[in-house]
């Protein structure tokens, strides 16, 4: 990401939504709206087009939905990926293990405070991955044997240790670094080694990737 203003591009068919999330964004001093669309595939173009440091992407939308627009512009294979923050109103876990497959980094729903969505934007774009825990404990829910692709390799090795697969299980029900560090009384720094390694170890990009590992490999309860 460059020292300039955070650059977004917001992706929504509703215009009203839209209006209000443009509106929000281009009143902060360190961001700035790119473009605007209303479908899926014009979200692709307009990426390719103005290279945002984030795109704000809702899931239902005509031509082309959410999902598929962030698999081309993030997904496995892109070679210069966008980074993709979703939000929507459809707080279903089929859809937010579909973002998050495609290769989003983040999932926030529509109802989140504006101070949420910022603080999602900022956080995407540095890098980082973003989950609403509310959204990370409804995976972890009733669906998640849904969701967990049985021929997905669960019976080979997992190269972690007790420890990092510890973390991993803790990463996975939505808990943040301090959440971790307070669990098992080790440090935040400690904490942020051991996602390091595990990120490292697994070939992950990120957090997000690492709660997807953790449903297909049968990590989570």
């Amino acid at each position: 990401m460059s020292s300039g203003p955070i650059r977004v591009v917001v992706c929504d068919d509703q215009t009203l939504v839209r209006t209000g999330l443009v509106t929000i964004i281009d009143a902060q001093p360190d961001m700035e709206v790119a473009g605007e669309c209303g479908d899926g595939r014009a979200a692709v173009d307009l990426a390719e087009k103005v290279r945002p440091d984030v795109v704000v992407m809702d899931v239902r939308m005509p031509v082309l939905d959410g999902i598929e627009a962030t698999r081309l512009l993030a997904g496995s294979g892109v070679q210069d990926p966008v980074k993709v923050l979703v939000v929507t109103t459809f707080n279903l876990d089929e859809y937010v293990y579909e973002a998050l497959r495609a290769g989003a980094s983040g999932f926030l729903l529509k109802d989140a405070p504006p101070d949420r969505l910022l603080h999602g934007i900022r956080t995407v774009a540095t890098g980082a991955a973003l989950l609403d825990p509310e959204v990370t404990r409804q995976l972890v829910g009733r669906y998640a044997s849904r969701i967990r692709p049985s021929e997905d390799g669960g019976d080979r090795e997992i190269p972690l240790t007790r420890r990092e697969l510890e973390v991993l299980r803790l990463i996975a029900d939505g808990l943040s670094n301090s959440e971790i560090a307070a669990a098992l009384v080790i440090s935040q720094e400690t904490v942020k080694t051991f996602v390091s390694r595990i990120l490292s170890k697994l070939h992950l990009r990120d957090r997000v990737q690492a709660v997807v590992y953790a449903y297909r490999r049968g990590l989570v309860n």
